[in-house]
């Protein structure tokens, strides 16, 4: 084996540092999630202390995940663990009127149970609220990870940073891109191959909004493209299918995207 190889390789390796697995990561909030919504799973505690065990068992697993790379922290492991255990009922209401606008918005929906066990949409949005929270603790790279593996699941591709409101509902999913500075306001309903991204900006432009900004009760149709950080979809709007937007629309704007069909009346 080449020699400059080997050695190249282990000077990656000595300046590695530690930082802990994708797989121990995804694992450990898989089962905060498993505990949240029981329906994604056959485990049922009997008595509240039960759970309040396993939830404690659970922060000692994250106090020790964040204690792996304490270094790169902006606090204590263990007070960044606590934070995060004191905004877990906040999220838990969130999740609960996500279900609720995924179960009122969707006709083929007959329960909550196949919300949380069948649904994408749902899939993605409870690990955003759980990686965002990692994410406004400054934990680093751990949300942008939980995101990606849920990237791989659903096709959704939601970055943790991104700002979402409640009643939050994603039909579909697949192909719905969400950067990191968009904001999104309550009562928004978003269908599969949405981009709400960034138009071309320089690498210094990089801690500026640079993703649009969707006011509440707007309705975004699929395909449809949306960018720019100053771009504002006013509340109550409707954006249709395959529609391109770079410019901002105001309230209660309908904007659709003309297509021009042409029927042949000629046999081939």
């Amino acid at each position: 084996m080449n020699k400059h190889f080997l050695e190249t390789l282990l000077q990656k390796h000595q300046q590695a540092g530690t930082f802990p697995s994708t797989s121990d990561i995804c694992s450990l909030v898989t089962r905060f999630l498993l505990i949240l919504f029981p329906e994604q799973t056959q485990a049922q505690y009997k008595e509240a202390s039960d759970i309040e065990k396993q939830l404690t068992i659970y922060q000692n697993d994250l106090t020790k995940l964040f204690a792996s790379m304490q270094d790169q922290l902006p606090a204590p492991a263990a007070s960044l663990s606590d934070s995060f255990m004191n905004e877990l009922p906040v999220i838990y209401d969130k999740l609960l009127l996500d279900i609720q606008a995924i179960l009122n918005g969707d006709p083929a929906a007959r329960s909550e149970f196949e919300v949380i066990r069948a649904y994408p949409g749902f899939y993605a949005i409870a690990f955003y609220r759980l990686a965002n929270a990692f994410y406004n603790l400054n934990i680093p790279l751990m949300p942008r990870i939980l995101m990606e593996y849920v990237h791989g699941k659903t096709g959704v591709d939601i970055h943790p940073g991104a700002n979402i409101g409640k009643n939050f509902y994603i039909d579909h999913g697949t192909g719905i891109v969400i950067g990191e500075t968009a904001i999104i306001g309550d009562n928004v309903k978003i269908y599969q191959g949405v981009t709400l991204g960034a138009l071309s900006v320089s690498k210094d432009k990089a801690n500026t909004k640079r993703h649009p900004t969707i006011e509440d009760n707007v309705v975004i149709y699929s395909g449809a493209t949306i960018l720019g950080g100053e771009t504002v979809v006013g509340h109550s709007s409707i954006i249709g299918g395959n529609v391109w937007l770079t410019e901002s629309v105001p309230a209660y704007t309908r904007v659709y995207h003309k297509a021009q069909i042409e029927v042949s009346t000629k046999k081939i």
